[in-house]
């Protein structure tokens, strides 16, 4: 589908600076400052809880933060600068669309509160349908819709007057698969079209699909920022290999500590052998063969490679979603 472009935009689409938040003895966000470039999916991962919705509404000026600030397009935000509103489509985690309109009627509704014009509001509600996969159910009413189909009708009102930055709060929460990957196929285009996004997520997948950059959240603050590879090098980057099987191994075991990349072996009972190396698709083969050669019947092999799962465990001593 062919969109049209947003406008030229030099520097970053947006610079939070030491935001605080707090809600009466709850610091909600903590001395938290990050920046988007143009045509970049920056991702807040972080559990429930964790600051992710306070953080976007003072990016979409919805309140100010007790101390920080916030640019979009090099423009101060605040409860009343329409210049930085202007420039930010928002779609927020509960839906903002009448039941009783069809999709059609909901955009053209919204396209107009945005300020299009009636001929560039015709064919911007076309391509957003086009989308987001509605169009064939462009007329009907959106109580109709599944879930998942809202979900998406939702991002088209935030898409329609082409925002040089769109924040998504957790825009997949509750939908089929299907319309989960509708949606993030939606995002994923975006981006290569010029659109910053900012997209928070407790979805650890969504995170590692989408986003260019992504910084991980805890209670409030950032505890690591950087693309997927670099957040993976927190945890010392390494995979783990669990080989389970009969016959000699200790022998097994220490045959494969002599392997180049094998970093530790543990194990050699009942329950197998554990290998920490640094590149298990690449070692795999060998490390097999080296055991049976050691005589160890191989009967089970698991890979497993660090995720932002692990990241996140290593930071904060939890796991993701606890």
């Amino acid at each position: 589908m062919e969109r049209e472009p947003a406008p030229p935009l030099t520097g970053t689409a947006l610079t939070a600076r030491n935001l605080v938040k707090r809600f009466g003895d709850l610091t909600a966000v903590d001395d938290v400052s990050f920046q988007i470039r143009p045509g970049e999916t920056y991702g807040l991962l972080g559990p429930n809880g964790a600051g992710k919705t306070t953080i976007i509404s003072m990016v979409a000026g919805l309140f100010p933060p007790d101390s920080g600030s916030v640019d979009v397009t090099d423009i101060r935000m605040g409860p009343s600068s329409l210049g930085a509103k202007r420039h930010i489509g928002l779609v927020p985690q509960e839906l903002a669309i009448y039941p009783d309109l069809t999709a059609e009627e909901n955009l053209n509704f919204f396209g107009r509160l945005q300020g299009l014009r009636r001929k560039d509001l015709k064919s911007r509600v076309a391509l957003v349908l086009d989308l987001l996969g509605l169009g064939e159910r462009a007329r009907e009413q959106t109580k109709k819709y599944s879930g998942g189909m809202k979900r998406r009708l939702n991002i088209g009102v935030g898409l329609l007057h082409r925002p040089l930055l769109l924040i998504l709060d957790e825009p997949t929460v509750g939908v089929d698969p299907q319309s989960r990957n509708s949606i993030l196929e939606a995002v994923a285009q975006l981006s290569t079209e010029g659109t910053a996004v900012l997209y928070t997520t407790h979805y650890m997948e969504e995170a590692e699909r989408l986003c260019d950059r992504i910084a991980i959240l805890d209670q409030g603050k950032v505890q690591a920022e950087g693309t997927r590879d670099e957040l993976i090098t927190l945890t010392g980057g390494v995979d783990r290999i669990n080989l389970i099987g009969t016959g000699r191994m200790v022998a097994a075991a220490e045959s494969l500590r002599t392997v180049p990349g094998v970093q530790q072996v543990s194990g050699g009972g009942l329950s197998g052998l554990t290998l920490t190396v640094t590149d298990g698709p690449a070692l795999l083969a060998s490390i097999i063969t080296n055991a049976a050669t050691a005589g160890m019947a191989v009967t089970s092999v698991e890979l497993t490679r660090p995720d932002l799962e692990s990241v996140f465990l290593h930071l904060t001593g939890k796991a993701l979603r606890d």
